[in-house]
């Protein structure tokens, strides 16, 4: 099962809740054509300041490698290591670049594939008073523990340790 995060665009100016179509999921993960392709992956979702970083970072190293004379080898290798960085980081930089924009996250959802999880997100969010936000269900709290009393044994050592003030 994936896990997706759920985002809510901001507030349109005619608009008293958010259009479910707008909605965002962001699934966790590895996303291969991050790894394959990061400019255009991150052109793609619109993440151009997210873009310029990369750019920078990419062309620093390429140029810091080949003044250092670093050959072409070790050069496709860190080239290899920064797609991958992406590939695994692409959902945070997804959820960054919305938080950026203003977009809330409104929750966490699973599923087997997208259509799964927007079901069952949907089916607890239609299902919610207007105006409302569906409020994770209050967690259980045990009642405070009444501490034990400290029972002195006959013998100063417990274990490999000897009770602390006891005699070695």
């Amino acid at each position: 099962m994936s896990v997706y995060t759920v985002h809510e665009p901001p507030l349109r100016a005619a608009e008293a809740l958010p259009d479910p179509e707008r909605i965002a999921f962001v699934r966790d993960g590895f996303y291969f054509w991050a790894f394959l392709l990061p400019p255009l992956w991150m052109l793609r979702y619109g993440m151009w300041l997210v873009f310029l970083i990369y750019v920078v970072i990419a062309v620093g190293v390429e140029n810091a490698m080949h003044y250092a004379g670093v050959g072409s080898a070790a050069l496709t290798l860190a080239e290899l290591l920064i797609s991958l960085l992406v590939g695994i980081e692409a959902s945070t930089l997804r959820r960054l670049t919305l938080a950026w924009r203003g977009w809330k996250n409104i929750g966490i959802v699973s599923g087997h594939d997208l259509e799964d999880a927007e079901r069952r997100f949907f089916s607890t969010w239609v299902g919610a008073a207007p105006g409302k936000r569906v409020e994770p269900p209050p967690t259980s709290q045990t009642p405070p523990v009444a501490p034990v009393p400290r029972v002195r044994q006959t013998s100063d050592v417990i274990g490999l340790f000897p009770e602390p003030g006891g005699q070695l």
